[in-house]
């Protein structure tokens, strides 16, 4: 039997040592670096963000807001901590936001919050040294799909810039994988929530990154996406992470130097 494109576990042999990775390395961060925890930006036990600062003087800093992937069924803010050491070494305020999960809640409640999370860093970042007129996001995998939620035409203020890391983009295809017992999609969910089906604002540069040992369902969708949002007249670009996979592709983020961390760098310091 064919393995499943979607099921990652299937496609990385060391997923669990990965994943320990990046939890110890987070919870490295959060013992080094200046942080506030556990910040609510609304009711829900899971409405909670983490910011994390650079040294120096806080006052008008960027400010960046990275949202974790899971499949929007796993994982926490606290796993992925250690993205903030990419953030700040850029002189940026890094947001590390959480929110529900499926099947607990549902996709209309997960984007809601997501886009409160950003409300709550416009509303409330300068007080922390931050510039709200210079945000930037980024997501990986199900996170990739929710910072478009950031951009999309109906949002009043959309970041300057995107960094999505091994997105999906058209859900469609999630009801015919391993996630269908676990989070049931419905047709309704797919047709409100696919990105590839949205308009997005002009106002934000995007790039598109894809591991490039990710396989190829993440490879065809980051081309039609890009493909979607230059046709909105958007800036949209791909760039290929070599020798990387679903999962070393993102703990790369947190490592300045490598490609991915670059390129977070880079989008972060322009911003």
């Amino acid at each position: 039997m064919p393995k499943d494109p979607f099921r990652t576990r299937d496609h990385v042999a060391d997923f669990d040592d990965i994943v320990a990775d990046i939890v110890a390395r987070s919870a490295a961060t959060r013992a080094s670096l200046p942080m506030l925890a556990d910040i609510a930006y609304g009711p829900h036990e899971a409405e909670r963000l983490d910011l994390f600062f650079p040294d120096g003087p806080r006052r008008d800093l960027p400010v960046h807001i990275f949202i974790h992937g899971g499949y929007w069924r796993m994982f926490a803010k606290s796993d992925y901590s250690y993205i903030a050491e990419t953030v700040t070494s850029a002189g940026a305020i890094a947001v590390v936001i959480d929110y529900a999960l499926m099947p607990a809640v549902r996709m209309a409640a997960i984007v809601d919050q997501v886009r409160r999370a950003r409300q709550w860093v416009l509303d409330n970042i300068a007080s922390h040294g931050g510039d709200a007129g210079r945000l930037s996001v980024s997501g990986h995998s199900a996170g990739a799909h929710l910072a478009t939620f950031l951009f999309d035409e109906g949002s009043a203020h959309p970041p300057s810039a995107a960094l999505l890391l091994g997105g999906l983009y058209d859900l469609k295809p999630l009801q015919q994988s391993f996630l269908e017992p676990l989070i049931g999609l419905t047709d309704t969910e797919v047709g409100a929530y696919s990105p590839m089906g949205k308009s997005h604002s002009s106002r934000t540069k995007v790039t598109l990154l894809v591991g490039e040992r990710e396989t190829e369902p993440f490879h065809l969708q980051a081309r039609l996406f890009a493909d979607r949002l230059t046709e909105q007249r958007l800036t949209a670009s791909i760039g290929i992470v070599e020798g990387r996979n679903h999962m070393d592709s993102v703990r790369d983020l947190g490592v300045r130097h490598t490609k991915a961390g670059t390129w977070l760098y880079d989008m972060i310091r322009a911003a």
